[in-house]
């Protein structure tokens, strides 16, 4: 008689864990958050409440970790190794740099895996204050920082003002496009972010007049 191996845990649980993923951001897209329960999760994925409830506290954390996880394989995709950070290149060019990682944005921010359960996080983000708190905490103030690291590199090698405040100055493009997106007051494009870009480090003023 041959022995069978032993089950392997680890793989078991990983398997687990996607199928939550996957169904926290699904439900989240269709139902909305305030609809979007642990139970409902537990039963799209195929696993009981509590194996939800022994990894994380509440729907709230799972569905932040499972937008962490996207995000950490839309890096990967886009080239980054296991466990990379992937930021914002510095080639030397400083809006070439920032054009190339707002386009991969335009890309995520169209994409409806991204999109459907972003939409949905964010405006329950704005009337919870709670969930509010933790999306910026946890999934928007560390892409924020990639764009300060990059803009003090610049101010390092002379390309911005000693005097600009980058946690300032990302908003001139960061902002912009999130508005546009969320409120869809008129449609993303490569050609949108671009000239963000060129608006935010020429100014506006003639350039005779900039001084």
């Amino acid at each position: 008689m041959v022995d069978k191996p032993a089950p392997d845990a680890r793989r078991r649980s990983e398997k687990s864990r996607r199928a939550i993923y996957g169904a926290a951001l699904a439900l989240v897209g269709e139902a909305g958050y305030a609809r979007t329960t642990v139970e409902g999760i537990a039963a799209r994925a195929g696993v009981g409440k509590q194996t939800i409830y022994r990894w994380w506290p509440s729907k709230a954390d799972v569905l932040l970790e499972a937008f962490l996880d996207l995000g950490e394989q839309a890096a990967r995709a886009a080239g980054a190794g296991e466990g990379e950070v992937y930021g914002i290149p510095d080639t030397g060019d400083l809006a070439a740099d920032l054009k190339a990682v707002l386009r991969a944005t335009v890309d995520e921010l169209l994409d409806p895996r991204f999109e459907v359960p972003s939409r949905a996080l964010a405006a329950e983000g704005v009337v919870n204050e709670q969930l509010g708190r933790e999306f910026v905490a946890k999934l928007l103030e560390p892409q924020l920082q990639l764009y300060v690291d990059r803009l003090r590199a610049a101010q390092e090698a002379g390309q911005v003002r000693g005097e600009v405040d980058p946690r300032i100055a990302l908003e001139l493009f960061v902002s912009p496009l999130a508005q546009r997106w969320l409120q869809r007051t008129a449609p993303i494009s490569y050609e949108y972010t671009d000239t963000l870009v060129d608006y935010a480090l020429n100014g506006l003023a003639p350039r005779d007049a900039r001084g």
